[in-house]
């Protein structure tokens, strides 16, 4: 295991891009490790390395996702992300327990919280959608970026028109978050909703533009007509 962890960090070493490193900071808030290659160039470094281990086991997999989740650096998360999807033919309900522990333990700032949700969290989510209210219980957490994946675990779900009462149910727990990056995080869901159901939402955010912070409201009806937009937008 520790030889094919050190292969990835040579990897990624070797394809360290000057510009990237100069400016790959500039996108966080919150100070972050980071090698500096180019999202394109990690995926290509997962992709090579993971033939290496897809006879692996499952839960040997996501022991390696494990260890290059411990490490901090946002380019590790990135091909721990990609593993984890890869075997999302294979999740069964016990395999939740890893995703949280991530969340809640690793994840550091926004492009890893969205790499996870949106693809291995969400992907989950939609073949057990028993878990729901787990998001729920995630959306009152303490953590930031467990707060916000309760949220963008339902991108991709909403864009199909999927669980609706649960999503305004989480938009309603976020609402006065004061957290810009939560406020983004369930903006960004509401507007992935009303690509399926843009009455409804547009209905939640009339009820609530009073006291819905403005970036929030601003994100969820990005999508929507400019009639629409300019009457959520009257105070």
């Amino acid at each position: 295991m520790d030889i094919i962890i050190d292969k990835i960090r040579d990897d990624l070493k070797n394809n360290i891009d000057e510009k990237t490193q100069v400016t790959s900071q500039r996108f966080f808030k919150e100070k972050i490790k980071f090698y500096g290659v180019r999202v394109p160039q990690v995926n290509k470094i997962s992709k090579e390395n993971f033939k290496l281990i897809e006879s692996c086991s499952k839960s040997e997999i996501f022991n390696f996702c494990e260890m290059l989740w411990q490490s901090g650096y946002l380019e590790e998360s990135f091909i721990a992300c990609n593993w984890s999807y890869a075997l999302h033919k294979q999740y069964e309900p016990n395999d939740f327990q890893y995703f949280e522990k991530w969340i809640d333990n690793y994840v550091n700032n926004w492009a890893s919280c969205d790499t996870l949700c949106n693809h291995t969290v969400g992907e989950f989510i939609e073949m057990y959608p028993d878990f729901l209210p787990r998001l729920k219980i995630m959306a009152k957490s303490s953590n930031r970026w467990t707060k916000r994946a309760a949220a963008v675990s339902l991108i991709i779900p909403a864009r199909k028109g999927r669980f609706l009462k649960e999503i305004f149910a989480i938009a309603d727990i976020l609402l006065l978050d004061k957290d810009d990056l939560v406020q983004k995080g369930y903006g960004w869901m509401l507007k992935a909703c009303s690509q399926a159901n843009q009455k409804e939402v547009f209905d939640y955010v009339i009820q609530n533009k009073a006291i819905m912070p403005r970036t929030a409201l601003r994100y969820a009806i990005e999508k929507m007509p400019k009639e629409m937009k300019k009457k959520a937008m009257e105070k």
